[in-house]
C-alpha cells in the first residue's frame, strides 16, 4: 500500500449538524427540539431513572427481606502449593511476605491459607485463617500456623 492510496473511511467523520440556521437547513425554528415540554427548554435534563411519568422500575419492584452480602468477610486465598513454590525452607511467611511475593493484593486484605498441594518445607505461616488440611500439612512438616487477630 502506497501513501497516495490511503483514503479516509467513508462515514468516519460525519458532518456536524448546524442547528438554528433557518428553514432551509431542515433544523431551523425549534432546532430539532420540538414544541414545548421540558426537552425543548435550555438546560433541560431528566433524572436517570425517569420513565416519562410512569412509575419507576425500582419503585415497582417489591423490596423484601435483608441481604447480608455487604457485611460478609472476604478472604484472599493462598494455597500451600504456592507457598511451596515461592518460599525457602525455614522462612517466616507473614502478610508482608505474601504481598511482596504477589500472592495477595495489599496488606489490608484478609488471607486464608488452603491445603491445596503438597508442602515439604518447614514454614512459619501467619494469616487470618487456615483450613484444617492446611494446618495439618504445615505442622506435619515441622512448621507453625499462627492466626492473626
Amino acid at each position: 500500500m502506497l501513501s497516495n492510496e490511503i483514503t479516509q473511511n467513508v462515514g468516519a467523520y460525519p458532518k456536524r449538524k448546524r442547528i438554528g440556521r433557518g428553514k432551509g437547513s431542515g433544523h431551523g425554528k425549534t432546532s430539532g427540539r420540538g414544541h414545548k415540554g421540558n426537552a425543548s427548554r435550555s438546560g433541560a435534563s431528566m433524572p436517570l431513572m425517569f420513565e416519562g411519568g410512569q412509575m419507576q422500575l425500582f419503585r415497582r419492584l417489591p423490596k423484601r427481606g435483608f441481604n447480608n452480602a455487604q457485611f460478609t468477610t472476604r478472604y484472599e486465598v493462598v494455597n500451600l502449593s504456592q507457598l511451596e513454590r515461592l518460599f525457602t525452607d525455614g522462612t517466616n511467611v507473614g502478610l508482608n511476605e505474601l504481598v511482596n511475593a504477589g500472592l495477595v493484593g495489599s496488606r489490608k486484605c484478609r488471607v486464608k491459607i488452603l491445603g491445596d498441594g503438597e508442602l515439604t518445607k518447614k514454614l512459619n505461616v501467619t494469616a487470618h485463617k487456615f483450613s484444617k488440611s492446611a494446618q495439618e500439612k504445615i505442622s506435619g512438616c515441622g512448621g507453625s500456623a499462627k492466626v492473626v487477630a
